[in-house]
C-alpha cells in the first residue's frame, strides 16, 4: 500500500504533462502513404527496363476481377519495382503470365494530358512486398 501511494503522484504527473507530439513513438518523419492491397494474377511477364536515369526497373500489370460470371469486370493495375540484382529480382522475372500474387504497394495519382490534349489520371503502383500464391504455366507448358 505505501509502494502504490508512492507511484500515484507520478502518475499524475504524467497525465498532467503538456501532450507530446502525436509520433512520439517513432524517430522518422511523419508523412502521408497511400498503401494498396492486390490480390490478382499477372497480365504479362514481368519485364526488366532502365529509367531515364539508367536505374533498373522491373514492371508488370496485374489484374483483378469482381462481379458476377456473367458480368465480370476486370482492373489493371500497373505496378513498377527497383530490386537491385539477386535472387529475388531474377524470381520475379521468371514469373509467368497469369501467376496469382498477393502484392502490397505504395500508390500514387499522377494528372496528364495525352496526345489529343485531354486530361488523363493514372495510378502508379511501386511494389513493397509480393507473395506468389500460385504460380502460373508458361506458353511452353499449356501446349504440352
Amino acid at each position: 500500500m505505501n509502494t502504490f501511494a508512492s507511484i500515484r503522484p507520478t502518475l499524475r504527473l504524467a497525465a498532467s504533462a503538456p501532450t507530446m507530439a502525436a509520433r512520439s513513438f517513432s524517430s522518422s518523419a511523419a508523412r502521408s502513404v497511400a498503401r494498396m492491397i492486390i490480390t490478382g494474377r499477372l497480365g504479362s511477364e514481368p519485364e526488366l527496363s532502365a529509367t531515364s536515369t539508367g536505374q533498373d526497373i522491373i514492371r508488370y500489370s496485374v489484374g483483378t476481377s469482381t462481379g458476377s460470371r456473367d458480368k465480370p469486370h476486370t482492373s489493371w493495375f500497373r505496378v513498377a519495382t527497383f530490386l537491385p540484382e539477386g535472387a529475388q529480382r531474377d524470381y520475379i522475372l521468371s514469373l509467368p503470365k497469369g501467376t496469382l500474387v498477393y502484392l502490397e504497394g505504395d500508390a500514387s495519382m499522377r494528372s496528364y494530358e495525352d496526345a489529343e490534349g485531354r486530361k488523363q489520371t493514372s495510378l502508379s503502383l511501386v511494389q513493397r512486398h509480393l507473395d506468389v500464391l500460385k504460380r502460373g504455366t508458361s506458353g511452353e507448358e499449356e501446349s504440352h
